[in-house]
Formats: structure tokens, C-alpha cells, sequence
């Protein structure tokens, strides 16, 4: 359902393992962190997983990524963000809820360049890693600027409870229907 409307689902009712995709900089991570501090279930944060911690971004080699990934989809409650769509298969398998993150590319452009340039820590940020301008990033941002319809239709047709966020103003009223906080790690 979408964060719009009024009769979309409690957060409870998306069960203890809950997916949060979305294109790049839509805010997954930091809805991750408040709905497993409201829920009481661990944020799993894939970036985190795929990337070396104390890097600008540095990748882990798949199988060492493929082998933390599933052992954290074993668990028997989280929030996981990210999309990663090579493990998608054995995520969504063990998933009891999904909520699609969606916005438009000059918004998620402008988070990318914020966080960027910000010494400030953030959900789902490498520990003791670094951020930088990325032109490959930029490009994936343009990329994947349409990428949030095929999202919402993969998770219809997978037939689990679903809340789509289009927007910010659709998630801040996600984040106020759900009581959710937004802090900083």
C-alpha cells in the first residue's frame, strides 16, 4: 500500500524480516535503523556488507559479500537495506515484508552529494570509511533514475505485505504514522 494513504500496515504487520529497496540516496538505511529501533530487530545494512569498512567504498570480494549477506538472511528477525539484486533471490525468500523507497533523481542526487561531502557519520556509512565524489556514482544515480516501478511491481507479484513510499513527503508521513525517529549513529 502506499505511505499515503491511511490504511497501510502497521509496521508489525510486515512480520521480523523486513526488505527496504529503493534506488540510490532514497533513504533506506536510515529508515532501516528507525524501524529496527521501533520494532527492536537489528538494521542490516548491505552496503556495509559489500564494502571494506575504512575505505572510500573499497568492494569485498563476492564470495566473502555472498557469505556474510546469507548468513545475516539466516537471522531470525532484521530490517535489510539494499538491493544487490544477485543475492535478491534467498533475501526475499526469507522475507515477511517489503518497502520500497522511491525519489526523484535531483533529490537523490543532491543526498548523494551531501553525505558526500559531509564528515558527519550516517546510517548505513562504512565504519571509519570515507566518502568522496564519485563520477560512477553519478552515472548510476542516472542509471537507475526509473528503477522504483520495476521495484513495486516485483514486490506485488511476490505477494508479501508492502508499503511504497513515492516521495518525501510520503515517507516523513511513514515516519510520523509509524512513530519513527530519525538518529544519527
Amino acid at each position: 500500500m502506499d505511505a499515503g494513504n491511511d490504511h497501510f500496515p502497521r509496521p508489525e504487520a510486515l512480520g521480523p524480516r523486513i526488505v527496504v529497496l529503493g534506488p540510490t540516496n532514497s533513504g533506506k538505511p536510515t529508515l532501516a535503523e528507525a524501524l529496527g529501533m521501533r520494532l527492536g530487530v537489528p538494521a542490516i545494512h548491505l552496503d556495509q556488507l559489500r564494502h571494506m569498512p575504512g575505505t572510500d567504498w573499497e568492494q569485498r570480494p563476492d564470495p566473502e559479500f555472498a557469505a556474510l549477506h546469507d548468513a545475516a538472511v539466516a537471522e531470525p528477525a532484521w530490517i535489510m537495506d539494499g538491493s544487490y539484486s544477485a543475492l535478491m533471490p534467498q533475501r526475499l525468500a526469507r522475507a515477511t515484508g517489503i518497502i520500497v523507497l522511491d525519489e526523484t533523481l535531483a533529490m537523490r542526487t543532491l543526498r548523494y552529494l551531501r553525505r558526500s561531502l559531509s564528515r558527519r557519520r550516517r546510517a548505513g556509512g562504512l565504519e571509519g570509511g570515507r566518502d568522496s565524489v564519485k563520477w560512477e556514482m553519478l552515472a548510476w544515480l542516472w542509471k537507475t533514475r526509473d528503477k522504483a516501478e520495476d521495484t513495486r511491481d516485483r514486490a506485488i507479484r511476490i505477494g508479501l505485505p508492502h508499503v511504497f513510499c513515492r516521495s518525501t513527503a510520503e515517507l516523513n508521513a511513514l515516519y510520523e504514522n509509524w512513530d519513527l525517529n530519525r538518529v544519527d549513529p
